[in-house]
């Protein structure tokens, strides 16, 4: 079967693997080959969809159970049957409510494996890009036709890039675009949205074909993804470094409170477990690394304190060097 792949492969497990299992091998290679981390990669950027694909097909009991009755057939002889066969009845039937069903047509349906995945994930033929359906009831959107594609009744697909702030990428929601062709819509983002990820909005193509939303998220201030880790460098003053403190840090949550380690150095980094970002079911961690900012401007008060405190400390970071 042309374009076959065996996800049990491509996420390192065994066919008999557990959903924990399945899921913990997801996210360590996501980590690893995410786009934010290996930029103008594409093989990693390769990699990292087929990861997406593995896991979302064998993370779901239905699909899973789809894709090995699928796979147990596919090399069989005479698997395939005559193109026209299937021409003749057009699109196979779909009872099952929107899932597709092997039970409900003959494998013959499928040209190849990305037919068969398309259909079972319910996209477009292009098979290597991570599409969420979104319904459409913000921001500027560049609003342009691709090539051509003969549908029935002259529809064909639309495409739209859009450009989306990363506290709006994780937590989703409406958004209003408005598109060069006069249109404007309201649209359900969903949460967790990456860079590369496509939006399908149906119906709202040209002449009834669907719309594409291919994400951008914003570089932010602050904030910095690695994976479905989030980074974030934070300045922290001489006198919280040395006592240690309870301070406010920022997350993608908003405000929480931690602690501060007695004793913090420059570039000593503080994670918080499942504060991070969320790539498919998995969300990552947020990784504080500390910056012990020392001041410029000080007081009276303030200079003759630090004069005090240099005339009766013990530390001498230098020492070491003296011989």
């Amino acid at each position: 079967m042309q374009n076959f792949r065996n996800y049990y492969e491509i996420l390192g497990v065994s066919r008999e693997a557990d959903f924990s299992t399945i899921k913990q091998a997801y996210r360590k290679l996501a980590r690893q080959y995410h786009p934010d981390l290996n930029p103008g990669d594409q093989v990693a950027e390769e990699k990292f969809k087929l990861l997406g694909e593995a896991y979302e097909i064998l993370s779901d009991t239905d699909k899973r159970s789809q894709y090995e009755r699928f796979s147990q057939y596919w090399k069989q002889k005479g698997f395939q049957r005559q193109p026209e066969a299937a021409a003749t009845r057009g699109a196979p039937p779909n009872r099952s409510g929107g899932r597709i069903s092997l039970e409900d047509f003959g494998f013959g349906e499928f040209p190849d494996f990305n037919n068969f995945v398309d259909q079972l994930l319910n996209r477009r033929g292009d098979s290597a890009q991570s599409t969420v359906d979104a319904p459409a009831y913000a921001n500027e959107a560049d609003y342009r036709e691709p090539p051509p594609e003969p549908r029935r009744g002259g529809r064909r697909d639309a495409e739209a890039n859009l450009t989306v702030p990363l506290e709006k990428a994780f937590r989703g929601g409406r958004e209003r675009i408005r598109l060069e062709d006069g249109r404007s819509l309201e649209v359900q983002m969903p949460a967790g949205m990456i860079t590369g990820q496509r939006i399908r909005l149906r119906g709202q193509g040209v002449g009834g074909g669907n719309l594409y939303l291919r994400i951008e998220v914003e570089p932010h201030p602050l904030f910095k993804l690695q994976g479905s880790d989030v980074f974030c460098r934070l300045p922290i003053t001489p006198s919280e470094a040395a006592l240690g403190s309870t301070i406010d840090i920022p997350t993608l949550d908003g405000r929480q409170r931690t602690t501060l380690p007695q004793g913090a150095q420059t570039g000593q980094r503080i994670r918080l477990v499942g504060r991070g970002y969320p790539i498919g079911q998995e969300r990552g961690d947020l990784i504080i690394e500390l910056e012990v900012v020392i001041p410029t401007r000080l007081s009276d008060r303030e200079k003759a304190l630090y004069e005090e405190l240099r005339q009766m400390e013990s530390l001498n970071p230098r020492s070491h060097l003296m011989g």
